[in-house]
């Protein structure tokens, strides 16, 4: 089977490893590929820059961050998009408190303390258990130092600044996939029915025993949900 490629929009500070055991699964069915979503302080700038690199037509999948580029993705050019895939994310503007919280980790990483703000903030908040944070936490550490501070600040910045994306969706008519962790608590379940009720056509899949990243935490469940979403 040949599907169109599928193109794989990471989180925040996380690169193609987030996505390493759903590239092993679905090789045989899709290509996939990895987009990048570190270069712009700005949705819509990352967002062309995600499209100036993609195949002319594909499948797509963010999460989290990765899942709101993707919905400025649809925005830009919808024809190019054949299915969406939106995992652990939400579709509304940032919320104040979460804005508030931005501006010091801006200025904390320009101090040079990106490790600090990941360890202490960030990975605390991603997994649902203890065994999964013991063998998951020091990949998205690595992953995060790897893409460096200047990423986490114009990720942060574009992020503060996003738009509400629900009109995109409720304009999007083509297979989709809302897909969370049912113990996330980033992304809670009111932006995951939030996405389903505007979505024509999608299928709704609670991943259990997972929370924020479920492409690692719970990959073969995740793994099944993807590959029925891509050969409906």
């Amino acid at each position: 089977m040949s599907l169109p490629p599928l193109l794989l929009l990471p989180g925040m500070m996380c690169d193609e490893r987030m996505y390493a055991p759903q590239i092993e699964a679905l090789k045989d069915i899709a290509e996939c590929q990895i987009g990048h979503i570190g270069g712009a302080d700005n949705m819509a700038d990352i967002a062309a820059q995600v499209l100036s690199d993609a195949p002319e037509k594909f499948s797509l999948a963010g999460l989290s961050m990765g899942g709101i580029v993707a919905m400025e993705v649809v925005s830009q050019a919808p024809e190019r998009v054949v299915r969406l895939a939106l995992m652990d994310t939400s579709p509304w503007s940032e919320e104040e408190d979460m804005k508030a919280a931005r501006s010091p980790q801006i200025e904390a990483a320009h101090a040079g303390q990106l490790e600090q703000i990941v360890r202490e903030i960030m990975v605390p908040r991603y997994f649902s258990s203890h065994q999964s944070h013991v063998q998951l936490d020091e990949l998205c550490v690595d992953m995060a130092l790897t893409l460096g501070k200047d990423v986490f600040i114009r990720q942060s910045q574009a992020l503060k600044k996003r738009r509400d994306q629900q009109a995109i969706l409720a304009n999007f008519n083509k297979p989709c996939l809302v897909l969370m962790g049912t113990e996330d608590k980033l992304c809670p379940l009111d932006r995951h029915e939030c996405m389903v009720a505007l979505l024509s056509q999608v299928a709704f899949v609670k991943i259990h025993h997972a929370g924020h990243i479920p492409t690692l935490e719970q990959p073969a469940a995740t793994n099944a949900a993807l590959k029925q979403w891509m050969v409906q």
